[in-house]
């Protein structure tokens, strides 16, 4: 495998609260890879770690060979569960936004040929994620599946090669997950995205990416808790046509989560 991202013995560690610790994989380009585990086990982290506001205490995180920014930047696009825009902007210019603020660091503004073009290209890609018809309505007229493809959007403008999602689904009604499952599925094929994200809901993950990863403490100090961080203890192929096996990893993966909890 030629490795777009590498994890080389990875760890994070915040002074004696070790959070993650001997992390090494590698990710090809296109990979769409789910993380899943129990609450405070540190998927949250790696996300940060890949975006860059967050820096690696030991080892390597690299992208195309090269070390993450220390710094977000157009290359890395993330989606929350809350999202967050500009309430006195509506669709359309929270959208453009994100080309202004790289292409006019100054002014935050584009005028001309240059606004017109981000025009162009925030109303491609609304109609890619479904908002063609809200454009011009404001945050606060959305409902929550269109509040989610508002920030979709918003992270896509800038054209990144990684999008990074942290729970972004988790507060949405069950039918407008499946629609939203079924959105980010088609624009990580449209646009050739590699993908992490961040659920709580196993089936989830099993469902959406093509790998999955579990992060677990495999190592524990009942006198020192936060000693050891988690590592990843699970690294399936979601591509296998061995149903028996995943039917497996499945249940083994719940109880050793239930264990956790």
């Amino acid at each position: 495998m030629t490795a777009f991202i590498q994890l080389d013995r990875l760890s994070k560690h915040y002074r004696d609260n070790v959070v993650l610790e001997n992390l090494s994989c590698k990710v090809a380009e296109g990979e769409f890879v789910t993380l899943v585990g129990a609450s405070g086990c540190g998927k949250s982290t790696f996300l940060r770690l890949l975006l860059g506001t967050e820096s690696v205490s030991s080892g390597q995180l690299l992208m195309a060979g090269k070390p993450i920014e220390q710094e977000p930047s157009p290359d890395r696009g993330i989606v929350f569960q809350r999202y967050s825009v500009f309430p006195h902007l509506n669709v359309r210019e929270n959208v453009v936004l994100g080309i202004e603020f790289v292409e006019s660091k100054w002014l935050g503004r584009l005028f001309g040929k240059g606004r017109k073009e981000a025009l162009e290209k925030a109303d491609e890609l609304l109609s890619a994620v479904g908002l063609e018809q809200a454009r011009y309505k404001y945050p606060h007229e959305l409902s929550g599946g269109m509040q989610q493809r508002l920030a979709l959007a918003q992270a896509l403008i800038k054209k990144p090669k990684v999008l990074l999602l942290d729970e972004p689904f988790g507060a949405l009604d069950p039918g407008i997950r499946k629609e939203m499952h079924d959105l980010v599925m088609g624009l990580w094929r449209q646009y050739g995205l590699t993908i992490f994200m961040v659920t709580h809901d196993l089936k989830e993950g099993f469902h959406l990416g093509t790998r999955l990863w579990v992060f677990d403490k495999v190592r524990h100090d009942p006198h020192a808790p936060n000693r050891f961080g988690s590592t990843i203890t699970y690294d399936l192929s979601l591509q296998s046509k061995d149903k028996a096996l995943t039917i497996a990893a499945i249940d083994e993966i719940n109880a050793q989560l239930q264990a956790v909890e």
